[in-house]
C-alpha cells in the first residue's frame, strides 16, 4: 500500500495510566511536516449500543442525567463490551438491564464508528432491533432514568435542543433516519404477510 499524503508515522506507545474504563498513552509520532514528539492518546473501551425501534416508529431510550457535562437528555441503551463478549450480546444485555425491555430476534448491525479520532480511540457499534418485550423493571440501578418510547419524528427537535446525549445516540438515530424509509418497511411487511 502506498503511503497517503499527510499520513503520520508512529514509533510506539507508552501507557501512563490504565484501568478498565480508560487508558492514557503517550505515542511517539512524527507529523507529516517531519516534527516528532510524544502525543497524548486516550483509549476508551468498546461500547455497544441498542437501537430498538417499534412498529410505531419510536425508539426506546432513557431520559437521564450525565454529571460530566451537567446535562439531562435522552440516550440510547448500551454499555461497555466485556472481555470475550460479542458487541451485539452486550447491546441486548445492557438494553434489558437498563430498561426492562429485552430485544427480540437477530440484531442488524447498523453502524460502527470512532467519535473522536484526533486524540481518542472509542470504538462504538450500534445494533438495530425492531421488536422487544417488557421483562420487568430495570435491574441496573446505576443507569437510573425514565424509560421512554420516543417518536423518531422528534429526533431533529431533540438534537437542536441538545437533548440527545452523546455521539452514540446522535450518530445511531441520524444514520437510521437517513438510511431507512418507514414506507418501504411497511411495503416489505405487507409483502411477507401476503400468501
Amino acid at each position: 500500500m502506498t503511503e497517503e499524503r499527510g499520513a503520520w508515522k508512529t514509533f510506539g506507545e507508552r501507557i501512563i495510566y490504565d484501568n478498565r474504563w480508560v487508558k492514557l498513552g503517550l505515542v511517539d509520532v512524527e507529523a507529516p511536516n517531519g516534527e516528532r514528539w510524544d502525543y497524548h492518546v486516550v483509549h476508551l473501551g468498546r461500547i455497544a449500543i441498542a437501537l430498538i425501534v417499534d412498529d410505531q416508529d419510536r425508539a426506546l431510550m432513557l431520559w437521564r442525567y450525565r454529571f460530566a457535562t451537567d446535562q439531562w437528555g435522552y440516550e440510547l441503551l448500551g454499555g461497555l463490551v466485556d472481555d470475550g463478549e460479542e458487541a451485539a450480546v452486550t447491546a441486548a444485555r445492557e438494553a434489558a438491564e437498563e430498561s426492562g425491555w429485552q430485544p427480540i430476534g437477530e440484531p442488524e448491525h447498523l453502524i460502527s464508528f470512532e467519535p473522536l479520532p484526533g486524540q481518542t480511540t472509542a470504538p462504538m457499534d450500534v445494533y438495530l432491533w425492531r421488536n422487544a418485550e417488557c421483562i420487568g423493571e430495570p435491574t441496573d440501578t446505576e443507569e437510573a432514568g425514565r424509560v421512554e418510547w420516543v417518536p423518531l419524528s422528534r429526533v431533529r427537535e431533540l438534537a437542536q435542543r441538545k437533548e440527545l446525549l452523546g455521539s452514540g445516540t446522535l450518530v445511531a438515530l441520524l444514520y437510521y433516519l437517513t438510511s431507512y424509509d418507514p414506507s418501504e418497511a411497511s411495503r416489505e411487511d405487507e409483502a411477507t404477510e401476503s400468501p
